[in-house]
C-alpha cells in the first residue's frame, strides 16, 4: 500500500510539474475540481511556511515510527492504514528533501483543488493518503481493532452455546433432585 501511494504521488507530481506548472489552472469539473500547481513550504493549509526544516524532521520521525510499528502488524486493516500513512509521509518527505529551493528545505508540490469557490486548500495525493490513513486509524481504534490482529471490546464476553447448554442441564438436574437451581453444595 505504501509503495502504491508513494508511486502515484510521485508520478502525479512529476506530470503536474512538467505540464501544468506556470500554466493557468486546469478546470477538470467546473465548480468541483481544478488542477492548480502551488509550492507549499509549510504544513497542511500552508501553516508554518517558515518552518520547512522542522516539518522535514517531523516527517522523518513519522516514517521511523510507522516502520517500527509495522513489525507488530498482524492485521490487514491496520496494514492498509499504516501503508496509506507511510506512502503519504514518504511522498511529501521526498519533496522536502529533494525539491527546490534547497535540500531538506524543499517545497511540497500541491495541485488538487476541490470546490474552488469555498477556498478549500490545495493538496496532493500524499496528503490524501495521510488523511485517509488517519481517518481509518481513528475508525479502527474506535472499533477496538488492534495492530496485532486482536480486537478489544468493552462488552463482557457472552457465554458460549456449550456453557449455556451445560448450565441449563445442571439447572434441570438440580430441580429434579428437589433443590432449587444453583443451590447445590457442589455447584
Amino acid at each position: 500500500m505504501a509503495a502504491v501511494v508513494y508511486a502515484l504521488d510521485q508520478v502525479s507530481k512529476l506530470l503536474v510539474v512538467e505540464f501544468l506548472e506556470h500554466e493557468e489552472p486546469l478546470t477538470v469539473v467546473p465548480g468541483a475540481l481544478v488542477l492548480t500547481v502551488i509550492r507549499n513550504a509549510g504544513a497542511a493549509f500552508s501553516i508554518g511556511t517558515g518552518m520547512t526544516i522542522v516539518f522535514t524532521v517531523i516527517a522523518l520521525g513519522v516514517v521511523v515510527a510507522i516502520v517500527r510499528t509495522a513489525r507488530q502488524l498482524r492485521s490487514l486493516p491496520w496494514a492498509i492504514t499504516l501503508g496509506l500513512l507511510l506512502g503519504g509521509a514518504l511522498g511529501n518527505l521526498t519533496d522536502r528533501v529533494f525539491r527546490s529551493p534547497a535540500p531538506f528545505q524543499g517545497h511540497v508540490v500541491d495541485f488538487i483543488q476541490v470546490f474552488p469557490v469555498t477556498r478549500f486548500p490545495v493538496f496532493n495525493l500524499a496528503d490524501s493518503g495521510i488523511v485517509c490513513g488517519g481517518v481509518l486509524a481513528v475508525f479502527l481504534a474506535w472499533r477496538g481493532y488492534q495492530i496485532d490482529g486482536t480486537r478489544q471490546t468493552d462488552e463482557p464476553a457472552e457465554d458460549s452455546a456449550q456453557d449455556r447448554t451445560q448450565n441449563h442441564a445442571e439447572g434441570e438436574a438440580d430441580t429434579q433432585a428437589g433443590e432449587p437451581a444453583g443451590e447445590r453444595a457442589d455447584g
